[in-house]
């Protein structure tokens, strides 16, 4: 029964993504290296609003932190993407925000109790729990997939900062990968290797502003993560960052992106945007590009940064 049911699933799901990639274009953001990605999260007051998708973008039929997620929200809309590395047991980083595998794949237990080859015979799953005929990407494998497409924004979990740092550079990667850093020290740590790397800080006030200030981090390399909630007291936040030449963005994964209706959901979204952020990060990746697109401003000079290829 449940092989009937798996072999159903497969084959209704890869005929979906079949018909979506044959008659797709993919969105894409031309940002060719390291300083044209400094430019692209530049602040002018006159950018184009974008979404970022939470764990990959989180959309059924395409499990989250998958490539085909990210395949699929690149059909609908522009996007960079929010994705979680993990270590297997031989040390390979790969793709998967929970610590075990239970939620998201066919299989049980820790991540790290598996290695890369018996992950890899694992099937993912999407957000409804239905079994896809996806597998576990690994980093390196997203990152070259990525590359000329969209910008991975590398979560913190359980890869050693070294790790991530070695893996950027060996790839040279700085054009479309960035790093989550949770407060100025961890941002340090990165720059003094490569100071290439962009970062999504959080900066959620003002004092942990100046504390990026302090150990010398410049904000030509922040993109600034200020919290899940579109709050009044953001409006000061937001213009000392903006007057530094920084974007910053709202996660709605844990907060907008579980209203109840659509239209909720909708009035939240443009309401960030007309509120002061530059970007959203959002579960309902699509849904949310959706809603702030009568945002977008179509003479702004960010729009060299947006275009599309056949798929």
């Amino acid at each position: 029964m449940y092989k009937s049911l798996l072999a159903l699933t497969v084959a209704f799901t890869m005929n979906l993504s079949s018909v979506l990639a044959q008659k797709g274009r993919l969105h894409v953001l031309n940002i060719k290296d390291a300083a044209a990605l400094r430019a692209f999260f530049h602040y002018t007051g006159k950018d184009v609003p974008f979404i970022s998708g939470h764990r990959g973008g989180v959309n059924k039929g395409f499990p989250e932190n998958s490539i085909e997620a990210f395949e699929n929200t690149l059909l609908h809309t522009p996007a960079t993407f929010e994705i979680d590395p993990r270590l297997t047991k031989d040390s390979i980083i790969v793709l998967m925000h929970d610590a075990t595998l239970d939620r998201t794949t066919t299989g049980t237990g820790k991540v790290g109790d598996y290695t890369l080859a018996e992950l890899k015979k694992l099937h993912l799953k999407d957000v409804e729990g239905n079994v896809t005929p996806y597998r576990i990407p690994t980093l390196e494998e997203a990152i070259r997939w990525a590359k000329g497409k969209t910008v991975l924004i590398l979560d913190k979990k359980d890869v050693p900062f070294e790790m991530t740092a070695r893996l950027i550079k060996e790839l040279q990667a700085e054009s479309h990968v960035m790093v989550t850093v949770h407060n100025a020290k961890e941002a340090k740590f990165y720059h003094d290797r490569n100071p290439e790397i962009v970062f999504e800080a959080f900066v959620k006030t003002t004092e942990a502003m100046k504390e990026y200030e302090a150990q010398g981090i410049p904000w030509t390399h922040i993109m600034a993560y200020v919290g899940p909630d579109n709050k009044p007291e953001l409006k000061s936040l937001y213009q000392q960052l903006n007057q530094r030449g920084v974007m910053c963005m709202i996660s709605t994964a844990p907060s907008y992106d579980k209203l109840p209706s659509s239209q909720e959901r909708d009035a939240a979204y443009k309401a960030i945007i007309r509120d002061g952020a530059s970007l959203i990060e959002a579960d309902r990746s699509i849904e949310a590009a959706t809603a702030i697109q009568p945002l977008v401003q179509r003479k702004s000079d960010k729009q060299q940064f947006f275009g599309e290829i056949a798929w």
